[in-house]
This record gives C-alpha cells, structure tokens and sequence, in this order.
C-alpha cells in the first residue's frame, strides 16, 4: 500500500533472546501473548485505515458497486493504492495486460519487502503465506522494527500484525461500501482522497528530508510531467512509472539515505572526537617509530 510510512529495507531478523520487554505469564497462550504485544502497536494504523478503507468504500458505491465489492477487493487484493486505482479500470476498456503493468508497477516495492523479510519470516510453517501475502507498507514498518518482548512466539506477533492492519482496512472499506450506496448529494470528486494522500506523502519527503530525498521527489516530478507531455494524459501513468524506476537505479549511489546522513554527520563535525583520537594516534606513530629505533641501536 501507498502510504506515508517511511520505512527501511534492511529489516532485522528478531530472536526472542535479543528482544526486551517483561516475560508474559508462562501459564497464558502463546497467541495471546503474542495479541497483547502486537495489538497496541496497530492502534494508529487502525485509525488511517478505516478512514482511507471508508473512502475507498465509499468511491465504489457511488460508482454503482454494492458493498459487496470493496469487501472482497480490500480482502483479497489488500493493496490500497492500487484498489483505488482499480475502481477506473473496472468501468473502461478491458485492458488486461495494461492492468497487469500498471498492478506491478504500483507495488514494486513489495518486492524489496519481500526480500528483507526472508529471514525474519523463515520457520514460520503455515503461517508465512499469509505474511507474504498481507504484508503493506505499514505492516512492515512495524515487524521489521518492533522490539518483540521476552517470550512473545515470533510468528505470532507477526501474524497478529497482519492480521489486525488487514481488518481494519477491511472493515473500514465495507463500512464505506455501505454508506456510499446511500449517499444523496454531490460526490464529485471523492476519488481525490487517494490523489490528497500522495500528495501529503509528497510534502512529509520534501518538508521533512535533505537535499537528496528533495532530489529524488523531484525526479518524480519531472518524469511525469515529461511521460504527460509525451504520452497524453490517458496513458502517462505507466512510462513516467518506469522511467522513474529507470532513473532511481541509475542515480541510486547519489540518491542513498543513509550514504547521506553519513556525509551530513561527518560534515556536523559529530564525530570529532574520533578525529581526535585518529590525530592523536597519528602523531603519537612518529614517536613510538623514533623509540623503537632508538632501542635497536642500544
């Protein structure tokens, strides 16, 4: 899902020996322990996806979809930007292959996900389909980050992850179905709420990032109002998509957050003190050079 989380692709592979926190009741299930330690942590995603789920609810029943519809998409696509998305591509043309390309292209990152979360997810047994599959964005930012408590079973914490930001996404999009079918006045431009998300996604990168992070959002800009020119309005979306791809890879090495952070920190001067220390080193070499020699002569 296209969301305003930040997140990181190097996810750390938890073990409960590593973890902290207070050692659950040892007579209490594992899956309740697990409950209890995951759900406080979904609270604020619950919030964002019910409202977003509502509106994307909603967009479908003015469309003249029943309830039914936002129910089963958000239950069995689960990728919230592309649902939204979907609503469009299911009253044009059929287009299948256009679909699959543009499908892909919206969740590529789910891909670099994927990969980070092989270790963390290995051992699961039956319960890693089900992780691969409800894994979005803010999913992920919470297993590959959360400090899982002393005794709390791995798996199930994941699984409960998952399955609570699922279901409020779930719940949020029928509930919207619902009330959308209902709706008598005006929704003209409902469909912008998806349009509004990226733009605050947007302007949280550029407000809140240095130069580099500035760059690539301004790469993005750029790209799409090129594939625009180029291509039309009605089919940009999918080439100003690669061709962003296409320039991120290539100005990846310039375009590298923690590269970045390195440089602005060496820049602050906060590592002077191993300046020092390296200075001191090195001025102290000459003079144990000069004693060394100084001994093999005696």
């Amino acid at each position: 899902m296209a969301t305003t989380t930040s997140v990181s692709a190097e996810a750390p592979v938890h073990d409960s020996q590593d973890s902290i926190g207070t050692v659950p009741d040892p007579t209490q299930s594992p899956r309740i322990a697990a409950l209890k330690a995951a759900f406080p942590l979904t609270v604020p995603i619950c919030m964002g996806f019910l409202f977003l789920g509502a509106s994307y609810g909603m967009l479908m029943g003015t469309k003249g979809f029943s309830f039914v519809w936002p129910m089963c998409m958000s239950a069995f696509i689960f990728a919230g930007s592309m649902e939204f998305v979907t609503v469009n591509l299911l009253l044009s043309a059929f287009n299948p292959i256009a679909a699959f390309l543009l499908a892909l292209m919206v969740n590529a990152r789910h891909l670099f996900y994927g990969l980070s979360m092989l270790g963390p997810f290995k051992g699961l047994g039956w319960k890693r389909p089900y992780l691969i599959f409800g894994m979005c964005d803010e999913t992920f930012a919470i297993n590959s980050s959360a400090r899982i408590p002393n005794g709390v079973d791995r798996g199930w914490f994941y699984l409960w992850v998952t399955l609570f930001n699922q279901s409020y996404w779930v719940i949020g999009a029928t509930i919207g179905g619902l009330i959308g079918s209902h709706l008598d006045f005006n929704t003209d431009g409902l469909e912008f709420v998806l349009t509004a998300l990226f733009l605050v996604i947007f302007l949280d990168q550029w407000l809140g990032g240095k130069h580099r992070e500035r760059l690539s959002a301004v790469i993005g800009v750029l790209a799409s109002l090129a594939c625009l020119v180029v291509f039309g309005s009605d089919d940009f979306m999918i080439p100003s998509l690669i061709a962003m791809l296409v320039l991120f890879m290539v100005l990846r090495p310039y375009l590298d957050t923690l590269k970045s952070d390195a440089a602005d920190i060496a820049d602050d001067g906060s590592d002077g003190n191993d300046t020092v220390a390296n200075v001191r080193n090195a001025g102290d070499q000459p003079t144990a050079t000069a004693a060394a020699e100084t001994k093999e002569e005696r």
